[in-house]
């Protein structure tokens, strides 16, 4: 391939891609343009893009999470419109197929797992009664080699074409042989640098639960999202690994001609499969768990009661994740394994479903006889439940080797995993976003285009995937860019089209909230909105730089609330200087070399590799050789901060 050819923009006649791009390049001209002409070019870098204040590493998480959701979303309305109507000519195979891949890719990797991550950056440090993370110059660092990625992979739409072989990335369907082009070099360098920080994330983490915990909080006092993101974050350090070897090998097969999963010269493309859901179901629940935690919040607080079941909603976590390096099987029941293995990943698969059926009770047991106050993010996390449910008993259903020789690749299946995915991850996001938003901005969105939202994102998701069951087992195939009139499949895919228009004017409604809010919603909410129960609403709102004036003391598992209700002494001690971590614009730097690397990796420029490869190295010394002691926060500045709020916590 010439070099220049590598370069060239997708080879599409399609008007809609070319006015994509037109488009890109002009709101990324009018942000640069917007930001100098208001001057905010050093408030951005001195407040945003070098901070290591994890609660706005949270927010940063959660604003590319948001992005992503939209890029993402349109990929799928694309695909629903498609499908719409039998031999529709809106998208050729070929864009289809990009389509799809590019739809799984930035929904799993950029949009779910940067809110989950984004949500534990918020909150858990807050949780727990901590300062910050353990690490934060490296969780600033993950931050940025999350967006490093998710920009690489992005700019696969314009220059050298987009990844087309599933978000699975199939062998041999993405080997050379099949994919000639860029596409799946960028899926590769894209996911092992994102991969990186995820995994840096996860040891972060980890060490700051079980570190820095606030006097007096036990495991078994810990809230119940920091116990769900301490066990997602143990998955993450034993499942990523897998994932980035995975891809190093995939590398190497493409771009150096190895052999890990040809299809011949001794190579298996089955190995790929194997190693690939070996991370990848352990995934599902790297991004479902944190929900979890996030609904049993929610849930306490509107039913005004204690989360019933504590110590089993907990046992019932990490039995869920040790089942989940156990299951990866089940998603090739049809590849020729043998009886034995499919019986034995059928009954674990189905295993699973026990611990998760648990929790659902345990959910319905707080509400019960509570006094049930059906705010926004009340009313997704009830939705949750039976929608889940539902698609619980389609994943039972799919467990069942036998049965899913007729279940495998159909939009069945499709509609299964939206089924967990959506009502378990993306109604957890709007929830927790919707109760956490006080905290992270000093305001409330308003309630009732909250609900407004509601509605259409649970009756577009109901018309856009309950179809998806009775097509897929009349033998609708996934990834069929088209379908034929005498098939019947026409009316119920419309069916699934209004849907996705509907979940898409659902999430419009969502952006207008918030534009909406941010122009005439009261700022005197108060610091506890919600009359919540953990140690997170026991700060302000906003939450200041140094979280807590003074260090909470813990009693109960609901340390907040009885401090309220019963009296418990929480802020024991007097006010004095704080030690903090100074901002750094190195992680930034650092990933942009990352950026650089993966780039001209993709296209074998080596010169710009090399490059790249030494500015890595360089920072890496630089931050080596680096005294930083950090700074402290005056007694005196932590007062006046503190009677501005009313007086310290």
């Amino acid at each position: 391939m010439d070099f220049l050819d590598r370069f060239s923009i997708p080879p599409h006649d399609d008007p809609m891609l070319y006015a994509s791009i037109v488009a890109i390049g002009l709101v990324s001209i009018a942000i640069v343009f917007g930001v100098t002409y208001f001057k905010k070019w050093g408030y951005l870098w001195n407040n945003w893009l070098t901070t290591v204040d994890h609660k706005r590493i949270g927010i940063m998480y959660i604003i590319s999470a948001l992005l992503m959701l939209f890029r993402g979303g349109a990929d799928a309305v694309m695909m629903r419109l498609q499908t719409a109507v039998p031999d529709n000519s809106f998208l050729d195979a070929q864009h289809y197929n990009e389509v799809f891949t590019t739809h799984g890719v930035v929904m799993i990797f950029f949009m779910a797992m940067a809110f989950i991550i984004g949500m534990m950056n918020f909150v858990v440090p807050l949780q727990i009664g901590a300062r910050d993370v353990a690490f934060p110059r490296l969780n600033a660092l993950s931050f940025w080699l999350y967006f490093a990625g998710a920009m690489l992979f992005n700019v696969s739409f314009v220059v050298g074409g987009s990844p087309d072989a599933g978000w699975t990335n199939y062998y041999p369907l993405a080997g050379t042989e099949f994919s000639e082009h860029v596409g799946v070099n960028y899926y590769n360098w894209a996911l092992q640098i994102s991969g990186i920080g995820t995994l840096m994330t996860g040891i972060n983490f980890i060490a700051t639960i079980m570190k820095m915990r606030a006097p007096g909080m036990k495991l078994m006092k810990m809230p119940m999202f920091t116990w769900s993101a301490l066990i997602t974050n143990l998955i993450i350090v034993f499942a990523f690994p897998v994932l980035t070897i995975a891809l190093l090998m995939g590398t190497l097969d493409r771009q150096f001609f190895t052999n890990f999963f040809t299809t011949g010269d001794g190579g298996m493309d089955m190995m790929w499969a194997n190693l690939f859901w070996v991370w990848g179901h352990p995934e599902v629940y790297i991004l479902v768990l944190p929900a979890f935690g996030i609904y049993s919040q929610i849930i306490a607080t509107f039913s005004q009661r204690n989360l019933y079941g504590y110590k089993s909603m907990v046992a019932s976590m990490v039995i869920i994740s040790l089942l989940s390096f156990m299951v990866w099987v089940h998603h090739f029941f049809t590849m020729g394994q043998g009886a034995v293995a499919n019986s034995i990943f059928s009954i674990t698969t189905m295993a699973i479903a026990v611990p998760t059926g648990i929790k659902i009770f345990n959910w319905l047991l707080t509400m019960w006889r509570g006094k049930i106050r059906f705010t926004t993010p009340m009313m997704y996390s009830v939705a949750f439940i039976p929608l889940f449910t539902i698609g619980g008993v389609t994943g039972v259903m799919l467990a069942m080797a036998s049965a899913d020789y007729q279940y495998h690749n159909t939009m069945f299946l499709v509609a299964h995993f939206h089924n967990v995915i959506i009502p378990g991850v993306v109604f957890a996001m709007i929830a927790g976003l919707i109760y956490y938003w006080p905290k992270m901005f000093g305001f409330m969105l308003n309630e009732r285009i909250g609900k407004w939202a509601f509605w259409n994102i649970v009756i577009g998701f109901c018309l856009s995937f309950f179809p998806m069951y009775i097509t897929g087992l009349n033998g609708q195939a996934r990834r069929m860019y088209t379908y034929s009139e005498a098939s019947g499949f026409g009316p119920l895919s419309m069916v699934s089209f209004f849907g996705a228009l509907l979940l898409a004017v659902g999430f419009v409604i969502i952006v207008y909230n918030v534009y909406y809010s941010f122009r005439y919603a009261p700022r005197n909410v108060g610091d506890d909105p919600w009359n919540a129960r953990s140690l997170e609403w026991a700060t302000h709102n906003p939450v200041p730089e140094y979280n807590f004036a003074i260090t909470p003391n813990v009693d109960s598992e609901e340390a907040f609330w009885d401090y309220k209700k019963n009296g418990h002494d929480l802020f024991k001690g007097e006010i004095k200087d704080i030690h903090m971590p100074n901002n750094s614009g190195w992680s930034i730097i650092l990933a942009g070399f990352f950026f650089v690397f993966g780039f001209f990796f993709v296209f074998h420029v080596w010169v710009g590799v090399i490059i790249a490869f030494l500015g890595i190295i360089g920072c890496l010394i630089y931050r080596s050789f680096e005294k930083d002691d950090g700074h402290h926060i005056h007694k005196e500045e932590i007062e006046e901060t503190e009677n501005k709020f009313g007086g310290a916590k």
